[in-house]
């Protein structure tokens, strides 16, 4: 069964459009990322709260890929685009 993560984050307002750009340059990666079901990224009324609404496989994948993107810099460049860390929440598919 496949799981759903979101990431919520604030950028810093002077940093908005510099990390849309880069979510434009990583998606294509992480659409074709092993275990990926889908990834979106949606940008509040307040102009720099950023919400990604992932589904993964498995959480482990999404872990894995994680893992990748912190090897490679990916995170720590974001990270400094962000005026705190990142929030992540997992979510179950409920049989309804």
């Amino acid at each position: 069964m496949s799981i759903r993560v979101q990431l919520d984050a604030n950028a810093k307002p002077e940093c908005v459009a510099e990390l849309s750009g880069a979510i434009a340059e990583m998606f294509p990666e992480t659409r074709k990322y092993d275990g990926n079901i889908d990834i979106n990224a949606f940008l509040s009324e307040d102009g720099h709260s950023f919400s990604f609404v992932e589904t993964w496989e498995t959480k482990a994948q999404y872990e894995t890929y994680l893992a990748w993107r912190e090897e490679t810099g990916t995170m720590a460049k974001l990270g400094a685009l962000l005026q705190e860390p990142p929030t992540i929440k997992f979510y179950n598919a409920v049989q309804a």
